[in-house]
C-alpha cells in the first residue's frame, strides 16, 4: 500500500520551489517514472495512511503526477477517494470494481505498456510490490526522503537500490509535520537510471483478463 497515493486530491500548497522543474522532467512522452516518499527508517505507510502529515509534500506529489497515466497496485487503488482517468490497476481479481477511465491489468509490465500507449508521461505510484516490480523500467524516480523516523507497517522495497542512479535534482525544505507538531526536513530528490530495462514484449499466449 502506498498511502501517499490515497491523498491524490488532497488540497495543499507545494509553492513553486520545484514543481515546475519536476514537471519539465517528468512530462516527456514515453517516459516511465516512479514517485513516492519514505521516512528515515524506510516506512511508506501506516494503517492505510501515511505515517506523517506533511501537506506540502502531498501537494508536490499530486502536482507532479497531474495529467499523467498512472500504474497502481490494487490496495493503493482501493484506498483512493478519487482516481484519475488513464489509471491502470494491477490486479488479477476479475471482480475488481473499476471506476470510470480505469482499466485492470494482470501485471506491472502490462500496465506500463498500456499507460505508455496513452501518449502521456507514466508514473508508478505504488504500493510497495508495484514499485519492486516496476523500478527496473523507470527512467526516473521522484523520491522524497523525510528525515525523521516514523512508525509504519509498509516499507519501501529493500531491493530498490538507488545508489547507482544519478541524482538529477535535490531540494531540501523544512516543512511543518502536523502529527508531531514540529518541522521536519524533506529532501526532494529526482533520481535518473542510466539504462532502464526495456519493457518485454507482450505474451500473446497469455490469457487476457
Amino acid at each position: 500500500f502506498d498511502a501517499q497515493a490515497a491523498c491524490l486530491e488532497r488540497p495543499g500548497n507545494a509553492g513553486h520551489f520545484l514543481v515546475h522543474d519536476a514537471r519539465a522532467m517528468a512530462k516527456e512522452p514515453a517516459m516511465i517514472s516512479a514517485i513516492g516518499a519514505v521516512s528515515a527508517n524506510g516506512m511508506i505507510g501506516l494503517d492505510g495512511w501515511l505515517p506523517w502529515d506533511i501537506p506540502e509534500e502531498l501537494a508536490y506529489f499530486e502536482q507532479t503526477v497531474d495529467g499523467a497515466a498512472l500504474v497502481i497496485g490494487r490496495l493503493t487503488y482501493e484506498s483512493m477517494d478519487v482516481v484519475p482517468v488513464d489509471s491502470f490497476i494491477v490486479s488479477r481479481r476479475d471482480d475488481l470494481q473499476l471506476r470510470p477511465g480505469c482499466r485492470r491489468v494482470d501485471s506491472v509490465e502490462a500496465g506500463l505498456r498500456a499507460a505508455l500507449a496513452t501518449g502521456k508521461p507514466v508514473f508508478v505510484i505504488g504500493g510497495a510490490s508495484v514499485y519492486a516490480a516496476a523500478w527496473r523500467y523507470c527512467e526516473r524516480f521522484y523520491l522524497t526522503r523525510i528525515e525523521r523516523s516514523f512508525d509504519g507497517d509498509s516499507r519501501f522495497p529493500e531491493e530498490i537500490d538507488l545508489g547507482g542512479w544519478l541524482i538529477e535534482s535535490e531540494t531540501v525544505r523544512q516543512l511543518p509535520e502536523y502529527k508531531t507538531r514540529g518541522d521536519v526536513n524533506c529532501r526532494f530528490l529526482v533520481y535518473r537510471q542510466r539504462n532502464p530495462r526495456p519493457l518485454p514484449a507482450p505474451d500473446c499466449n497469455s490469457a487476457a483478463g
